[in-house]
């Protein structure tokens, strides 16, 4: 089913630039339609296009990873040969997929807030992470543990499906070493909510102390003043636990 995007074209040049902008939503530009996108999105870097109508976000991605992998055609700039121990200790095994340019629109609300009804996360894409890749949850198919997929998991802990779709169920290593850190902002799900890396302010999470979602509310460096928000973690269920804490937007692709 296609979902309909609200339009909302509004210049990056246009957007605030004050730091810690993100606990206050810009109210709607009269007679346009459109809002102005609070800071904290437009550090999901590998968008094409992020977008507000003031009530949902619209973050545009091809969900390309900007890092190497051996799923990029030999051809490809950043295709890597890989092999030796990936995720978990594994020793990587390839998969016969490769990675390929996709369409995603990824409509996630503003201003997000806790369900009451918490829907299951779905297979395939459930948020976005920083560099416009897709974020998937625990499972390799329906209530099957990620253990025979692990292997796959290329040497930055990601992978394609069928299909092309590259993505990733754990920790986005090369986000977490290599362009911020394990503390950083990782990107959204669906439901608006922020993911954070295994770390809080330098601090590893106490995977005990996260809620049945695998998530809690605490202050971030993006959220002074405290909001819900997930941990990845390198146990199951790595990134989402139990479903969605909010109500989730929609994705197109």
């Amino acid at each position: 089913m296609k979902h309909i995007i609200f339009p909302a074209f509004i210049a990056f040049a246009l957007f605030a630039c004050s730091k810690n902008s993100n606990d206050t939503i810009t109210p709607e530009i009269p007679g346009t339609g459109t809002a102005v996108v609070p800071d904290v999105y437009k550090k999901i870097y590998g968008a094409t296009s992020i977008t507000s109508d003031g009530t949902y976000i619209t973050i545009k991605s091809k969900g390309l990873p900007d890092h190497t992998s051996p799923y990029y055609a030999t051809t490809n700039n950043l295709y890597e040969n890989f092999s030796g121990a990936t995720f978990a200790g594994a020793t990587f095994a390839k998969n016969p997929n490769s990675i390929s340019e996709k369409t995603y629109s990824f409509k996630i609300p503003l201003n997000p807030k806790e369900a009451a009804s918490h829907q299951a996360t779905p297979l395939g894409p459930m948020g976005v992470s920083l560099n416009g890749v897709p974020f998937f949850n625990q499972y390799a198919g329906p209530n099957q543990p990620l253990t025979n997929e692990i292997v796959s998991f290329d040497k930055y802990w990601g992978h394609p499906a069928p299909g092309g779709v590259y993505h990733y169920h754990v920790e986005p290593l090369f986000l977490t070493t290599i362009k911020a850190s394990k503390s950083a902002l990782m990107g959204f799900l669906l439901d608006g909510f922020p993911v954070y890396g295994p770390e809080e302010f330098g601090v590893a999470v106490d995977e005990s102390k996260l809620d049945i979602y695998h998530g809690h509310t605490n202050p971030t460096t993006e959220y002074p003043n405290g909001i819900y928000h997930y941990h990845v973690t390198n146990k199951d269920p790595y990134i989402n636990g139990n479903g969605y804490y909010g109500t989730p937007g929609t994705i197109t692709q």
